[in-house]
């Protein structure tokens, strides 16, 4: 059981220093309800993962992963200094005044595109505080002390995460992912600059419905599918 509050049908789960995502995936394979919220809290970082239970294919399905990060950024924007930004890479890393700062991951029960999956597992980690002579060596790397965000209670970014997450969920049933879309794009991180994806190099232009990343290269243009970045299940 767990002592933070969370919405209606979601359920927290501490778990004693395990990862979050493995001890999502194993109850999520054993048949535990949707909602549930793995996580695990210390001085240092934050990590937690949400088991959802999709009723669409794993291609509709995936478009979970830009939602936990809009959720992330509205759960964030409430309780930072408002001078704090946070932007969203395509693969799920998270940025905070332009410096790494965590990531977004998912995993299902199938990697099949076509296929329903009995369940889908998004996980968040989240470094929370550094050593200042550490970061001094990863100038790309952060931690929330070092952007002025030390003060920020661990507890209350999980439960906002979680409450913003389901309004955004909430949205893409009832509206679609053109409503995420309009809320994603002005966060994310790279847009018409040059990437590199899964050994692929060209210009991040876009996402297409699904969230794949449109990637032109020469005078071709080729998708990316997010199911492409799916973490095998633990």
């Amino acid at each position: 059981m767990s002592g933070l509050h969370f919405p209606p049908l979601f359920h927290g789960m501490l778990t004693a220093g395990d990862p979050p995502m493995d001890v999502a995936c194993a109850a999520a394979r054993e048949g535990c309800d949707a909602g549930l919220v793995a996580y695990d809290l210390r001085p240092d970082v934050l990590r937690a993962a949400i088991v959802f239970a999709p009723e669409v294919s794993l291609r509709e399905a995936v478009v979970i992963l830009p939602i936990c990060g809009v959720g992330f950024q509205n759960a964030f924007g409430a309780l930072a200094p408002p001078e704090v930004s946070v932007h969203l890479e395509w693969d799920g890393t998270i940025r905070i005044n332009g410096g790494i700062c965590g990531k977004l991951e998912m995993t299902a029960s199938s990697d099949a595109p076509a296929e329903e999956p009995d369940w889908l597992v998004v996980g968040l980690s989240l470094t929370l505080w550094a050593d200042g002579e550490e970061s001094g060596l990863t100038p790309d790397v952060t931690a929330l002390n070092a952007e002025g965000c030390g003060d920020m209670e661990a507890p209350a970014l999980l439960e906002a995460w979680v409450r913003h997450t389901l309004v955004w969920i909430n949205r893409w049933l009832e509206d679609g992912s053109c409503a995420v879309h309009g809320e994603w794009k002005p966060l994310a991180h790279g847009l018409d600059a040059p990437v590199s994806i899964a050994g692929r190099e060209g210009i991040f232009a876009g996402v297409d419905e699904n969230f794949g990343m449109i990637l032109k290269q020469d005078n071709t243009t080729a998708i990316i599918p997010l199911t492409d970045i799916l973490r095998k299940a633990p």
